[in-house]
């Protein structure tokens, strides 16, 4: 097995240390323990970091289209030839069971195939004119210098979209990854510059959240900004790219909808949902954490449901045959806790679970509540962690009032053997992704985004290169 390295800055082609030496702590939330040390960047190391995407920038965008897609095939391999230690290091770092940490660095790298590909299609147009002599065009060209912020839950896949998609557009970026999960978000760095891709065009960075994205952001050099994160963080982040133009793709956090109907699989949607609900310990932007049951078959999915959550083996993720992991922050256990609390004390029941496992390591049961207000804490915010709420409903209308009600529209399920409910649920439910009798998200070839406090903005499908790419109008007369 590889050891835990201290994690560098990099900047301008160099793995580094920040000027002022400072570093923090890196955790292993399975044992508490610290692991690495992580460098901080300060003023100065993003103001170098800014200059070499400048730098960066010039020469990528001359690279041929062509040229980037081999170069971003390359490290799309490298990654792939890594990921066995790559994993390793993540699993530390993060938490989750060492096969999840292995496949989503392998679908990371599908991702970058798929962005590569799509640097070869940045088409633009010809637009028949109204005169003779005069040709009308189209140009798609990089935006510039791009910005990304990125969360701890997905080390990899949360920075692999934005990165590939500003590769593949021409532009060169700025990568602010997670604090508390930084050894893989390096390594999947170390698989471009293996590849070639040349110095200044990726810079990668470590630091104070606030601080970097509140100098990076309205700093002119920087042309777009991609951010992954809570509601109320994109919020101010969106208003201050606003405030200086500059381009936002922003995904943000999600209170999913479960919808099961009388005439739904129960077994299938059972199969389905309860190792969903139970991966990377519920702390998914697309976890379902409303499960909206029909009376019919209110019971006999919960009472399943439950039996399948208590068969989930829990332990450190490097352990063999662990399914779930430890949360990946301490701070999560009393806010989950608390969730809790407050609806018991709104009339919820706590079907099953309910409580952390243990005193080292922060691992919490797989909970179930049942019978939720809506006025309790945690039918409007989301719980972020191995929490499901199991409601009943009686009628379409009831179901689908419920899960439109909050602000939130990200990711929403449904199960049905009904055609017309399915058809009806596409238009009616207020949301970014829907995927009806199967787990059909986040794969690199289809959309991935919110509506609604859910962000906007896609980063995933044909459209995703698009936010990193200006059209341009030339137009010409013999």
């Amino acid at each position: 097995m590889p050891t835990y390295p201290d994690i560098k800055l990099f900047i301008d082609g160099k793995w580094r240390d920040g000027v002022n030496g400072k570093s923090m702590p890196v955790i292993d939330p399975a044992t508490e323990e610290e692991i690495g040390r992580l460098a901080v960047a300060t003023r100065t190391d993003l103001d170098q970091a800014l200059k070499a995407a400048e730098k960066g920038f010039e020469v990528w965008r001359a690279v041929s289209a062509f040229d980037r897609y081999k170069i971003m095939r390359k490290a799309a391999e490298l990654l792939r030839e890594r990921a066995p230690d790559i994993g390793w290091l993540m699993t530390r770092e993060q938490g989750k069971p060492l096969a999840d940490s292995v496949g989503e660095i392998m679908r990371g790298a599908d991702t970058i195939d798929w962005f590569a590909e799509e640097a070869r299609r940045t088409y633009g147009q010809v637009i028949p004119a109204r005169a003779g002599g005069v040709t009308q065009m189209t140009l798609k060209l990089p935006v510039g210098p791009v910005a990304a912020f990125t969360p701890w839950n997905f080390p990899i896949n949360q920075i692999v979209r934005k990165l590939s998609a500003a590769l593949a557009a021409g532009c060169s970026i700025i990568v602010k990854a997670p604090e508390e999960t930084p050894a893989s978000p390096a390594e999947l760095i170390r698989a471009f510059i293996d590849a070639g891709v040349p110095d200044g065009v990726i810079g990668l960075v470590y630091g104070v959240p606030s601080e970097i994205s509140e100098y990076l952001i309205p700093h002119p050099a920087i042309r777009k900004i991609s951010f992954t994160g809570s509601t109320p963080v994109g919020k101010h982040l969106a208003a201050l790219a606003g405030q200086h133009m500059k381009r936002a793709t922003m995904e943000l956090g999600g209170h999913a909808p479960v919808l099961i109907f009388n005439d739904a699989d129960i077994a299938s949607a059972i199969n389905i949902m309860a190792p969903f609900k139970t991966r990377n310990a519920g702390q998914v932007c697309i976890s379902p954490t409303r499960f909206l049951v029909q009376d019919k078959i209110a019971d006999q999915f919960t009472e399943g449901f439950i039996r399948a959550l208590k068969k989930t083996k829990i332990g450190n993720g490097l352990d063999k045959g662990t399914e779930m992991g430890p949360m990946a922050n301490e701070r999560r256990i009393p806010v989950i806790e608390d969730m809790i609390s407050d609806a018991k004390a709104k009339g919820a029941s706590v079907a099953s679970g309910g409580e952390r496992i243990g005193n080292k390591g922060y691992f919490f049961q797989p909970t179930v509540l049942t019978d939720v207000p809506t006025d309790a804490a945690m039918m409007n915010e989301e719980p972020f962690g191995p929490v499901a709420i199991v409601n009943r409903f009686s009628t379409y209308e009831d179901a689908i009032t419920e899960a439109n009600r909050l602000p939130f529209g990200l990711a929403a399920y449904a199960f049905t053997s009904s055609g017309e409910t399915a058809q009806r649920l596409g238009q009616e439910m207020e949301s970014g992704m829907l995927t009806i009798n199967h787990m059909g998200l986040s794969l690199p070839e289809v959309p991935f985004g919110g509506i609604k406090d859910s962000g906007y903005g896609t980063e995933g499908g044909s459209e995703a290169i698009q936010a990193y790419l200006e059209t341009r109008f030339v137009t010409t007369q013999a």
